[in-house]
């Protein structure tokens, strides 16, 4: 009979915990090699093989020309041609081999939004400057969907937020209008998938005047519609498209710290997941994928203007 209950105690504890297991979020964070500089608030794009770091508060300055480019086989940091002007709050994406680095502000507050468009070679390590943006904005949200860039949101030289849509055609190198976002907001997360734009989250002024919007642009339609709210509602966290989710990390700002959440909306469902959250929260973080891993350089671990060189990654199974 006693071994029958230690048995049984043992099947009990075993059972637990497997359910314990398998409620637990998935996915798994990990840290790299840290960055020789503080920064905050600068472009994650991953391109070529390498994770490249742009602009943001850094050396000092609340806006940087600094560029720095990991590689993930060495995990080492080396310097690379800077930008051809400084920038806070730019956004980058990837495109044909191509970075582009689009918006950005010149100080803290959302002060001195820029127009800047600049395209970057990885591979002859050298810049250019494209056609500028009709209205200057910061902390836009960037995506490309058919070979064209979509500039949508930000905040303006005004400092106020803004619901204007820009598209920009590299052929042409000219920007042309979209339909305008449908709630003005800036610091949202961002991504294209199968032909459309997701522009989630944000907020419309202060941190504390956050969203859950889920807006989604139709290019051939030229409209929008809605999707499911972000489940966590917050501004200023980094999105990427990761294994056919759009995952969303951290944001500003709450009681105790910045959003350590990490929350996927898997566009074949229509659902949000819940994955394991950041080992530390952070805001003014972008986000960039290789498609196995998804990288997050520097940011805000705290609450208001902070800085961190702490490279970390996030992968699911």
């Amino acid at each position: 009979m006693r071994v029958d209950r230690i048995a049984l105690c043992l099947c009990v504890s075993v059972a637990c915990l497997a359910a314990t297991s398998a409620q637990a979020p998935q996915g798994v964070w990990a840290e790299k090699a840290a960055m020789a500089d503080l920064r905050s608030e600068a472009a994650n794009v991953f391109a070529n093989g390498k994770l490249y770091v742009m602009g943001g508060l850094a050396r000092g300055l609340e806006s940087h020309t600094l560029v720095t480019e990991w590689d993930p086989v060495a995990n080492t940091w080396r310097e690379r041609a800077p930008m051809p002007g400084p920038l806070s709050h730019p956004q980058g994406l990837e495109m044909n081999g191509k970075i582009y680095v689009i918006g950005g502000f010149l100080a803290q507050v959302h002060v001195g939004a820029q127009n800047a468009a600049f395209e970057y070679d990885p591979a002859a390590d050298r810049w250019r400057t494209l056609a500028p943006l009709k209205v200057a904005r910061g902390s836009i949200a960037v995506a490309a969907v058919n070979g064209k860039i979509h500039a949508i949101g930000g905040r303006t030289p005004d400092r106020v937020t803004s619901a204007v849509h820009e598209i920009y055609d590299p052929a042409t190198n000219t920007w042309t209008d979209g339909a305008p976002l449908p709630l003005a907001r800036d610091h949202t997360a961002a991504a294209a998938v199968n032909g459309r734009i997701h522009v989630i989250g944000g907020r419309t002024n202060t941190p504390a005047e956050g969203v859950n919007r889920h807006d989604i642009y139709d290019p051939v339609k030229n409209a929008w519609t809605t999707g499911p709210p972000l489940p966590t509602t917050r501004s200023g966290g980094a999105s990427v498209l990761y294994k056919g989710m759009i995952v969303v990390m951290g944001g500003e700002c709450r009681s105790g710290g910045p959003f350590d959440e990490t929350e996927g909306f898997d566009v074949k469902t229509g659902q949000w997941r819940t994955f394991a959250p950041m080992p530390v929260g952070k805001h003014g973080i972008t986000a960039s994928t290789d498609g196995t891993t998804v990288y997050i350089a520097g940011g805000n671990p705290e609450c208001g203007m902070s800085f961190s060189n702490r490279l970390v990654t996030f992968t699911l199974p």
